[in-house]
């Protein structure tokens, strides 16, 4: 249960609710803070120690001076099947990877005893990376779902997941292929036993079920108009959907030339709008929206950009994965400069970080190293924005998370640096300008791509210390 407590130490946050550009503008930095929860799992108030209001004076006090208190991160496109396909040498780029790599280790998720194992080390890996909130492309196997929900729920991490939908696909891919019948059934029953089991209410609720088709070149035209008329029944229950979009553009025999040659469409995002059918023709429901995050992104084209952002809908960077698979870099500024939501994923397994602080490590280098006009060098406040309260919007939960204002969930990390002394010794000894916005920007930065899993030693959501044995 939460408790009413106060916490000290430096606290760092990107407050209120401003868009990427403004994040500077509004980054928090209280170096001798204190956080205080209520006891119904919010914060109830957040400042300077030595302002604290006489009324918290007597709650316990959790001490983590010479450390920092963090939003919990948020990961926008993880794979719980791919838990140990991290590293997997797969002989090429994404198509070639997931033939030889990935499909394989899925399959054996059919096995209910290690479906059981990889949701405890799944949940006890995120957990330590203090990733409190996640967008999980699910299994295909409802007891590998069934175990990762429950695993969840017991550590008392927020989840958004959904089977992977697979109707067609590759030899390699077989056991993860059903019917479309099938597919329809399944995943309406994850949805009925999982979306908000907990509260009961989408706004509220710690875990939610997602439609996830893996992408288009697994389904059919048929499929994805079913899929469309699923979703517009339960779009309204605070259902989200979740795919990829745009990732490999090797030519001809790419991902991104393999969708439009098959589906004959002017782009790939026609096929999650209902525009399947040759020629971009309508051919069902559209599938975007304000609870839709596609994963990736790094291609699109500009109709595609202005379509996201119209639609509400979000992208989940993956900058580490995309380097592994030698996919390309999401332009940030142009993608950014559309108005659509641009959260970070580790896509863990072809992301082999699960500590999202490590994927804004390379999101900051693959931004620099744009070629021209494009390279841009991040600031910390946006690099922070990007891996919290960017994540919380995307889901569609910026009111409940990602940020420490007063009145959301209490959903922070305390990190001590001393843990992990290479950290501790950047942050005490690396040079400080004078200028005060600029050291405070100099530590944040200094924070984040040093900071490793042992330093951090407090995960908790709704004020309730999380724990994954």
């Amino acid at each position: 249960m939460s408790l009413a407590q106060v916490y000290l130490g430096h606290v760092f946050h990107v407050a209120g609710a401003p868009a990427l550009a403004e994040a500077p503008a509004h980054l928090v930095s209280l170096p001798q803070g204190a956080l205080v929860t209520a006891a119904d799992g919010t914060i109830a108030w957040v400042g300077r120690a030595v302002d604290l209001p006489t009324g918290f004076e007597s709650l316990p006090v959790t001490d983590a001076r010479g450390g920092f208190i963090l939003p919990g991160f948020v990961d926008t496109h993880v794979h719980f099947p791919q838990t140990y396909s991290t590293d997997a040498y797969g002989g090429g780029q994404l198509l070639e990877w997931l033939d030889n790599c990935v499909f394989p280790a899925e399959t054996r998720l059919q096995d209910d005893e290690f479906a059981a194992a990889i949701a405890r080390d799944f949940t006890r890996r995120r957990t330590a990376a203090g990733t409190t909130s996640a967008l999980v492309f699910g299994s295909a196997f409802p007891h590998a779902q069934d175990a990762l929900f429950a695993e969840s729920e017991r550590a008392g991490l927020r989840l958004v997941s959904g089977r992977g939908i697979q109707t067609v696909g590759p030899e390699s891919a077989n056991a993860l292929i059903t019917s479309e019948g099938v597919a329809l059934d399944l995943v309406s029953d994850e949805i009925s036993r999982w979306h908000a089991r907990d509260t009961g209410d989408s706004r509220t609720a710690l875990l939610q079920v997602a439609v996830v088709p893996r992408f288009s070149l697994s389904v059919t035209p048929h499929t994805l108009a079913a899929l469309g008329e699923l979703y517009d029944g339960v779009r309204d229950q605070g259902v989200y959907f979740h795919s990829h979009l745009n990732e490999n553009n090797r030519p001809e025999t790419g991902e991104i030339d393999v969708v439009k040659a098959i589906y004959q469409v002017d782009h790939y995002l026609d096929t999650y709008d209902g525009r399947f059918l040759p020629g971009s023709a309508v051919g069902g429901s559209s599938l975007l929206g304000r609870r839709s995050i596609l994963a990736h992104a790094v291609h699109c084209e500009d109709d595609e950009l202005a379509r996201l952002a119209e639609t509400g809908s979000s992208i989940a960077h993956c900058p580490t994965s995309q380097q592994f698979l030698g996919s390309g870099t999401m332009p940030w500024t142009r993608t950014t400069g559309f108005g659509v939501t641009v959260a970070l994923g580790s896509d863990i397994g072809a992301g082999d970080e699960w500590l999202m602080s490590r994927v804004l490590n390379d999101c900051f280098k693959v931004h620099l190293s744009e070629p021209g006009d494009a390279g841009l060098s991040i600031s910390p406040a946006e690099l922070l924005f990007t891996a919290t309260l960017a994540g919380a919007r995307a889901l569609d939960m910026e009111e409940r998370y990602g940020n420490l204002d007063v009145g959301k969930d209490a959903d922070f990390l305390l990190i001590e640096p001393d843990k992990w002394e290479p950290l501790a010794a950047v942050l005490a000894n690396g040079i400080r300008a004078d200028d005060e916005a600029m050291a405070t920007d100099q530590t944040l930065f200094a924070l984040l791509m040093a900071l490793r899993q042992p330093a951090i030693t407090g995960v908790f959501v709704r004020g309730r210390r999380v724990t994954a044995p």
